[in-house]
């Protein structure tokens, strides 16, 4: 899984830097397909759901929270922030990160809305301790970004990963210390706050995946497969 995550974390990099207004959210997907291929891995991601899902990471725009298809039509603009998802399957082990991004120069809220979302994982990741529970996690990123003027979906939570993409124990963004499922040494979870500027309520537009906020407000969204340990959280998706 460390190795998965170490090609994820690749993935993401390398979308990154291909930020810029122009490019296409399809060539988004590209570049990540190539960088799979290159480690012989695939995408949990393609082909997954009803119905399927057509790409092997998900771009999401401005209001668009998660689930954004790529598009060849969809071509970013000075000013967006950008949310990618990706996940990576290795030898049956599967990691899970994301991350949001600015295009050029971004509105300070937009900034503020990134901040908030990243500082909000690394809370959680904290938590990620034996000893705690699930309900800990939950918590403090319901407290972190609730705290700061900001949103947590309600309806779409961290989860459980490994041998599948979504496993057991879920992980809400929002929840109370001390309830939940006990972390044990050994479990990995991929922690992800998806944080809304405006309301906490979404919808899914007619192609089926896309999330958006439900007032058109933006979003954003950052996410790590955690490993718990004896000691400190292990991100298994970091470079």
């Amino acid at each position: 899984m460390r190795e998965a995550g170490r090609i994820n974390a690749t993935v993401l990099a390398t979308v990154k830097e291909l930020l810029k207004p122009g490019v296409s959210t399809a060539d988004l997907n590209a570049a990540a397909e190539e960088v799979l291929r290159k480690h012989g891995c695939k995408s949990p991601f393609k082909g997954y759901g009803h119905p399927p899902f057509p790409a092997s990471i998900t771009v999401s725009i401005n209001q668009e929270l998660v689930h954004g298809i790529p598009s060849k039509s969809r071509k970013l603009k000075n000013g967006d922030i950008v949310s990618v998802d990706c996940g990576t399957i290795l030898d049956g082990f599967v990691a899970d990160s994301a991350f949001t991004a600015g295009v050029g120069e971004i509105s300070r809220e937009a900034q503020t809305l990134l901040e908030v979302t990243r500082g909000a994982l690394y809370a959680a990741i904290e938590k990620m301790r034996v000893g705690n529970r699930t309900g800990d996690v939950s918590a403090a990123i319901q407290k972190y970004v609730e705290s700061r003027g900001f949103f947590v979906t309600r309806e779409y939570t961290g989860h459980g990963v490994g041998r599948q993409m979504h496993e057991g124990p879920q992980v809400p963004n929002y929840g109370k210390a001390g309830t939940g499922v006990p972390l044990k040494a050994g479990m990995t979870i991929a922690i992800e706050p998806m944080v809304l500027v405006g309301t906490a309520e979404t919808r899914v537009l007619p192609d089926q995946w896309t999330v958006v906020s439900a007032d058109g407000s933006l979003t954003a969204h950052f996410e790590h497969s955690i490993a718990v340990t004896e000691g400190d959280p292990l991100i298994l998706t970091d470079l």
